[in-house]
């Protein structure tokens, strides 16, 4: 009976215990990113303005990042408003690695993550005739940073789509 026991709760522990999947994930390298963030767009015709946020949720397992742009009419273009919701998780070394990216435009981007330097780089997966797109968030200080997000057709050469500064709300 004894012996019964001990394999029941051998048992039941495997299940219980974290697969490696979803052990907790460590955000350090984020810390200097996690939070509210202003851009300082002036409104001028070309220029944009809005914010964005990046959160910890579900425990701790994920990092939201939402963020709001909207971009003056021109005499060539009207008045542009841009909404997105990423979600950052963990790899499968348990770091965060990948990113998945929605907008009000439609897109869905799947991300791949670096770390350079103190930088955040994510890059998007190769699909089809679709440009390979760099999001790249760089600290000048602790409370402001550059973001840069770019386009290559083959992932070698980027050009610069929209650049901006931010400041820390948070």
């Amino acid at each position: 009976m004894k012996t019964t026991t001990t394999a029941i709760l051998i048992c039941l522990s495997m299940f219980v215990s974290k697969s490696p999947g979803q052990q907790d994930t460590a955000w350090n390298k984020w810390n200097w990113l996690i939070g509210e963030w202003v851009g300082e767009g002036s409104g001028v015709p070309g220029q944009g303005g809005g914010w964005f946020s990046l959160v910890p949720d579900l425990n701790g397992k994920i990092l939201m990042r939402k963020n709001h742009s909207e971009y003056p009419a021109t005499k060539d273009k009207p008045q542009t408003v841009h909404d997105d919701l990423m979600v950052v998780y963990p790899g499968k070394t348990g770091a965060a690695e990948k990113a998945i990216y929605f907008d009000n435009e439609g897109h869905v981007i799947s991300y791949t993550i670096d770390h350079l330097g103190t930088s955040i780089v994510f890059t998007s997966t190769k699909e089809g005739n679709v440009p390979i797109y760099r999001l790249t968030y760089i600290p000048i200080d602790k409370k402001n940073i550059t973001v840069r997000f770019e386009m290559s057709p083959d992932g070698q050469k980027f050009h610069t789509y929209v650049e901006g500064k931010c400041k820390r709300k948070s």
